[in-house]
């Protein structure tokens, strides 16, 4: 399908971007990205119609055709879409964070501006004393890092990363079921664009995105207090999402709903996006 390019220049100059799809009057439903992915790799596509639903799938700053922002934070993104939603009018919306994008989704209902978040296949705050002790050797390096020098990850991750590096490392750290999905002859192109799409403007996008995703973060998930849906499949093998599958974070939040699919990966935001859409139309503030 021929996606809809938009793009908004924000009161202190910077430019932001997106692309979207579904219902061109909807209720606006705002991607937050897996890491270093830009522009889209579209998902229900119908039944984003016939839910009313119009997804705008945002390039974080300093990644696709969004400028870059030096001081990007959890509160400057929350910020960036707050001007978006004037942009477009909206009385009613929600987030979906995939993978990487679930902290950048959960600060949007942290700060009022959403009635509901999905987290897909979403990277947990792994810096929790709860959800650290269950980490790999060499990731709890990359949280510390993050926690205790984020200026020296962030300068670390610019100096090595790429988009066929990142993609090296998705395929590296995915599980059969998903590698199968990832790397098929119909989505590795859309994917691979993605990446290239992400690292268009070099490293320091991901860079940062990153280290705020790894360290703690800024808002206590606590407080939030919108719906939160949670899904993960079971066989998603990679590290950096959530070493109990979403078990902490649906504890610590006021709202939620953990969704553990068995027999699925991490490629749920497009196997099970039907499903996805469907419950978090029916989210309530």
């Amino acid at each position: 399908m021929k996606l809809q390019d938009g793009t908004l220049k924000l009161s202190g100059g910077r430019v932001l971007a997106w692309s979207e799809w579904g219902a061109a009057d909807g209720r606006p439903v705002i991607l937050c990205q897996g890491a270093g992915m830009a522009s889209a790799i579209p998902f229900g596509e119908q039944a984003a119609t016939d839910l009313g639903l119009r997804i705008l799938s945002v390039d974080r700053p300093g990644l696709g055709n969004s400028e870059a922002d030096p001081e990007k934070s959890f509160e400057s993104w929350a910020a960036d879409i707050k001007e978006l939603f004037d942009f477009v009018k909206a009385n009613q919306a929600f987030a979906i964070g995939f993978s990487q994008g679930a902290p950048f989704a959960l600060a949007l209902a942290d700060a009022g501006l959403v009635d509901g978040v999905a987290v897909v296949s979403g990277q947990d705050e792994l810096a929790s004393p709860e959800l650290f002790a269950m980490l790999p050797d060499e990731l709890k390096g990359m949280v510390s890092l993050a926690c205790d020098d984020p200026d020296r990850l962030e300068a670390d991750i610019t100096g090595m990363a790429t988009a066929d590096w990142l993609w090296q490392m998705i395929e590296g750290m995915s599980g059969p079921e998903d590698r199968a999905f990832y790397a098929s002859a119909s989505f590795a192109p859309l994917y691979r664009n993605a990446l290239a799409a992400g690292f268009s403007q070099g490293a320091a996008g991901y860079a940062r995105d990153t280290g705020l995703a790894m360290g703690r973060w800024s808002f206590d998930v606590e407080n939030i207090k919108q719906d939160v849906q949670l899904w993960y499949g079971l066989k998603d093998t990679s590290p950096v999402h959530s070493p109990d599958f979403g078990a902490t974070l649906a504890k610590r939040l006021s709202r939620s709903e953990l969704h553990q699919i068995a027999e699925e990966g991490s490629a749920i935001l497009w196997t099970r996006a039907d499903a996805i859409l469907r419950r978090l139309s029916e989210s309530q503030r």
